[in-house]
């Protein structure tokens, strides 16, 4: 335990240093949630929902520190670990390369944690969002996506040849889940002009019960 602890501390230090995934896991979604605070405010999410636009975007927000970190931090690292053979110098030392790869996955999971940390209370003071229905629920779907993409992280940065080709992977990835996750593009919006494609301008009547609809059967939302 004290190797992994010194462990930790020392790698730790060495990527706050490097600043990306400061930027990247932490900042960027804070800037974001601002943007979209003083662009929405407390503007309900939709004609006749009981929630606010932001309300609706917290969890999509708190989603960007685990791409930035799963998807774009933690493959590079692992691949950059494997090209540079420092893995395979740590199986003639006492510490094994399985404590050190832990030792990462860990430091993503601090990112992550930190983030919602400060998205959340920043919300809640200053747009009093609210988490609709149980804590637990949201904390438990937060912990399942955040290990689950680490985990494909921690994966593409063990198949991958080099840092190269783990970095074109892992963009391939990062930015259709960061655009699709609903923080860029929310799902009612994208789905909307997929419905009414043959429509130059869509009758706002149409719009406002496809939004119903959305919010009904597909968010399970009071409308």
């Amino acid at each position: 335990m004290r190797s992994f602890l010194v462990l930790l501390k020392n790698e730790l230090k060495l990527n706050i240093r490097n600043m990306n995934m400061v930027i990247f896991a932490v900042i960027m979604p804070l800037i974001v949630l601002v943007i979209l605070g003083f662009l929405n405010g407390s503007k309900p999410a939709a004609y006749g929902a009981e929630y606010t636009f932001m309300e609706q975007s917290i969890g999509a927000l708190c989603a960007i520190s685990i791409c930035a970190g799963g998807l774009m931090g933690l493959p590079l690292v692992v691949s950059e670990y494997r090209e540079r053979k420092i893995l395979k110098r740590f199986k003639v030392t006492p510490v094994s390369p399985v404590k050190l790869l832990a030792v990462e996955f860990v430091i993503y999971i601090f990112y992550c944690v930190v983030s919602l940390i400060t998205l959340i209370p920043t919300a809640m003071i200053f747009w009093k969002v609210s988490i609709h229905g149980p804590l637990l629920a949201f904390l438990g779907s937060f912990l399942l996506t955040m290990i689950s993409t680490l985990s494909i992280g921690m994966m593409v940065g063990g198949i991958a040849k080099n840092s190269k080709s783990a970095s074109i992977i892992a963009s391939l990835l990062y930015f259709p889940m960061l655009i699709f996750s609903g923080t860029t593009l929310p799902f009612d919006q994208a789905a909307i002009p997929c419905y009414f494609w043959v429509d130059e301008e869509p009758d706002k009547t149409k719009i406002k019960d496809f939004r119903k609809f959305w919010y009904k059967y597909v968010d399970r939302e009071p409308i």
